[in-house]
């Protein structure tokens, strides 16, 4: 009953808005004020995906889609928890380049929340260490901070598990991958990571967005090489066309 009225002085005393249409969205101080109802409703949520690639399925998710079968990436599984399509590109960019840190944590809870509810499906167990994607010091010194390392953070506080920030090194500067078809970015990403000793190691890859899966299939790559036993995608968004995200 205290923590109640408490929650109700300082919904008053801290009134949140929506972070999309800006419209008074309830306690900032009980965590759920970030988006208003109806904003919240109409985020792209994934339904049936392949468990592999994070894509749009026909099957149950305990399958993989045919492509992943066929070919399938570096990664032993991905968990997006939203499609990369309005609004969420909006919050991605305005976290990604304005540092706006309460996009980011709406966008690290939804990640939580899918990252939960596939486990309570599959049963399976978290990964030991959560491993951002890391970038080259100066674009970190450009931009002012890592997204990946404040959604792995996050995620890692609520989860119980360590981050460890400097397992994965990005040791060459590319040109940025946005504008690049898949077989250019592949190239471009080639040769620019290092990774620490990981045998035996389970592993979470954190990322904003999953887009081709070049630079998250090469630091894959690298962790494995490194004796990494599972390596996981987790990322806040997923573009849902194959070739082009």
């Amino acid at each position: 009953m205290m923590q109640n009225y408490l929650d109700a002085w300082m919904d008053w005393l801290l009134p949140a808005h929506c972070l999309l249409c800006g419209l008074y969205s309830g306690s900032l101080y009980s965590g759920s004020g970030r988006l208003c109802a109806a904003c919240s409703e109409e985020l792209p949520r994934p339904g049936l995906v392949c468990r592999r690639c994070a894509l749009p399925s026909s099957s149950s998710q305990l399958m993989l889609c045919g492509q992943c079968l066929a070919h399938p990436p570096a990664w032993d599984e991905a968990v997006a928890a939203l499609f990369y399509d309005y609004p969420v590109e909006h919050l991605v960019q305005r976290f990604k380049f304005q540092r706006n840190l309460a996009c980011g944590q709406l966008l690290a809870d939804e990640l939580l929340h899918e990252i939960l509810r596939r486990v309570r499906q599959s049963r399976a167990s978290l990964p030991q260490l959560l491993i951002p994607v890391p970038l080259h010091f100066a674009r970190r010194f450009h931009r002012g901070f890592n997204q990946a390392e404040f959604l792995a953070r996050q995620l890692g506080k609520q989860l119980g598990i360590p981050v460890r920030v400097n397992g994965l090194r990005r040791i060459k500067s590319t040109p940025a991958q946005s504008g690049l078809d898949r077989k250019a970015r592949l190239k471009n990403i080639k040769g620019a990571f290092s990774c620490q000793d990981m045998t035996g190691f389970e592993l979470a890859l954190i990322d904003d967005v999953l887009t081709t899966g070049s630079t998250l299939g090469e630091c894959a790559t690298v962790m494995k090489k490194a004796g990494a036993a599972r390596v996981s995608v987790w990322v806040a968004a997923r573009v849902q066309a194959r070739e082009s995200g």
